[in-house]
Order: C-alpha cells, then sequence, then structure tokens
C-alpha cells in the first residue's frame, strides 16, 4: 500500500513536515508513507501551459498521486487559509476534471501551525477543495496546535496526538483497502 504524503509547506524543517513524519513512523509492516517534495517546482496554474505533454514538474506531481493508493496532505495556515503552492499542485492535479488523477482517490487532511487552533481553516479549505476535484475525502480532521513544541525533534508523541494520528491513517488505508478490494473482485 502505497500513501503520498504532501506537506503543504516549502521549508524543509517545516512542522507539517514533520507531521507526516510522525504519521510515517506510525504506517504499519506494508504501508509507505511517501513523501511529495516537488511543489516548489509546480509552475503558476496557466491553462494556455495545460496541455499534453505536461510540464515536467506537473507530470511528476500527476504520476505521483496516479502511483498512490491514497493522499495525505499536511497543511499549515497561511492567513487563514490554504498555502498557495500547496492550491496551485492541487489546480493542476484536477486537470482534467473529469478523469484528474484525484477523482476518486481516497485523501486525508491534517495540520499543524504554531498557533492555538492548528490549521484548523486550512484543513477545512483543502477538504472542500479535494471534494469538489472528486477526491473521497476523509471527514475527519486533526489539528495540532503549538507544534514548534508539540513536534519538536526528538521529543515523544503525546498519546492522544499519536492515536489521533494512527487512527487518521487507519481510516485513510481502510478506504484504499476497500478500492483494492473492489478492483480485485472486478
Amino acid at each position: 500500500m502505497r500513501v503520498l504524503a504532501i506537506p503543504g509547506s516549502l521549508r524543509p524543517g517545516s512542522h507539517n513536515r514533520a507531521l507526516l513524519e510522525r504519521v510515517r513512523e506510525l504506517a504499519p509492516a506494508g504501508v509507505e508513507l511517501v513523501p511529495f517534495d516537488g511543489l516548489k517546482a509546480v509552475p503558476p496554474y496557466d491553462e494556455e501551459d495545460d496541455r499534453q505533454p505536461a510540464p515536467a514538474p506537473v507530470a511528476a506531481l500527476r504520476a505521483a498521486i496516479a502511483d498512490a493508493d491514497a493522499v495525505l496532505i499536511a497543511t499549515p495556515e497561511y492567513n487563514a487559509s490554504i498555502p498557495g503552492v500547496l492550491k496551485n499542485a492541487l489546480d493542476w492535479a484536477s486537470r482534467p476534471l473529469a478523469t484528474n488523477v484525484l477523482r476518486g482517490k481516497p485523501a486525508a487532511v491534517i495540520g499543524a501551525s504554531t498557533g492555538m487552533f492548528g490549521a484548523v481553516w486550512a484543513q477545512a479549505e483543502v477538504r472542500k477543495v479535494l471534494a469538489t476535484i472528486g477526491a473521497r475525502v476523509l471527514d475527519a480532521e486533526l489539528p495540532v496546535p503549538l507544534a514548534h513544541e508539540t513536534l519538536a525533534a526528538g521529543q515523544p508523541l503525546d498519546p492522544q496526538l499519536r492515536d489521533a494520528l494512527a487512527a487518521i491513517l487507519d481510516a485513510l488505508l481502510a478506504e484504499a483497502r476497500r478500492d483494492e478490494a473492489l478492483a480485485a473482485a472486478a
């Protein structure tokens, strides 16, 4: 089972990358959490550029999503919303709308911030965008507030946060396994 892990932040030391790393540590045997680190290279969406072949960074994004059984996005919150680079990547992934690589794909959204609300608004916005694109979005959120303390290097996860991360990963994997079972039965 392959889960594409997309951090919504470009910063190598971001809290959301750390959050995805913590999820990777919880992944059961046989589950691979694959980070996507190419958001910075994805050009701004322009319909004039949306043709075949797609720009190489866009093709890489679409291929990574297509090759995954599920997608897990960890987003920070910028000005009470989605980081521009993440929204841009989702816009590219959404094309063509009827057959895009996210259509029907299980997806979950989590988020961390240094504030008290744990990127809860950004998570809601990303879930809304994913649902509009056609992904099968888990109806769950996981705000991680005070991420600079909670996700500090070497610090063990709070048991409640660990359990919440594991629950979201388990639910996402259950959706992906359901797809596998349906495909095998067909």
